[in-house]
């Protein structure tokens, strides 16, 4: 079937220089950008009642920009002051930088990990064994880096600092697309609530990642086109080489 009109589920590109609209001019495609899921922050109240005391800590574990956002929002909500010699470790360079929109960004004190996973990042956390290690968490996690830490006898504690919810569309907002893309397992559960009796059909559906891959399964739906490969290591890559097959 031939694909004219796609759903991403990511906001739209800020960059006219991004290879969606590369990817719709040579292929003659619609593509839309609709958010599936949305970031809220907990409450002051409703991180109280998980009994963690930031101020015990002295290295902090970002995952994201999120992390980082909801992190000093909350510590400022909860007045909180976060000390000169804390440390932070990150995932990646780019979190690393994002930093510097909270406190001063000093290499002595921010190390990063060279490709956004954890696997990277644990052996320069393995250095400052001595460090008590926060890591503020979404509310939809999985224990991989509590087994890690755990695994490395690491002090450390995880604490949500804020939820990932879905995004609630109008009536027929999703009808009409020949390929939706998504990104986690909690873009699913929002297509799902929001579309409780959706049929799949011709749909195709695309995924990045091996756990979106397993909750598109999981929920009981085809999945047309994987990311990452070996010949496409980005989802952009995987949507081009898939176009120039079925639109040929």
């Amino acid at each position: 079937m031939k694909i004219t009109k796609i759903l991403v589920s990511q906001p739209k590109p800020t960059s006219d220089k991004s290879p969606y609209f590369d990817i719709a001019r040579k292929y003659g495609v619609e593509i839309d950008f609709k958010q599936f899921i949305k970031v809220e922050a907990l409450s002051a109240k409703e991180f109280r009642q998980q009994r963690v005391n930031i101020a015990d800590h002295t290295a902090i574990v970002f995952t994201s920009r999120h992390a980082i956002d909801h992190f000093f929002g909350l510590c400022t909500e909860l007045r909180v002051q976060v000390p000169e010699t804390m440390k932070y470790f990150c995932v990646s360079e780019t979190i690393a930088l994002y930093i510097q929109k909270y406190v001063q960004y000093r290499k002595r004190k921010v190390f990063y990990g060279t490709n956004g996973k954890m696997e990277t990042l644990l052996p320069l956390m393995v250095k400052h064994k001595t460090e008590k290690y926060f890591v503020p968490l979404s509310s939809v996690h999985n224990n991989e880096i509590t087994g890690m830490l755990d695994e490395a006898n690491l002090q450390h504690t995880e604490a949500v600092m804020y939820r990932t919810v879905s995004h609630t569309f109008e009536s027929g907002e999703l009808e009409g697309y020949d390929m939706m893309i998504f990104f986690s397992p909690s873009g699913i559960v929002s297509l799902k609530e929001n579309l409780p009796h959706f049929v799949q059909g011709d749909m195709q559906i695309a995924c990045f990642g091996p756990s979106t891959a397993a909750a598109i399964k999981e929920a009981g739906l085809r999945l047309d086109l994987e990311a990452p490969t070996a010949e496409a290591p980005s989802m952009t890559m995987a949507l081009e080489q898939h176009l120039a097959k079925t639109n040929k």
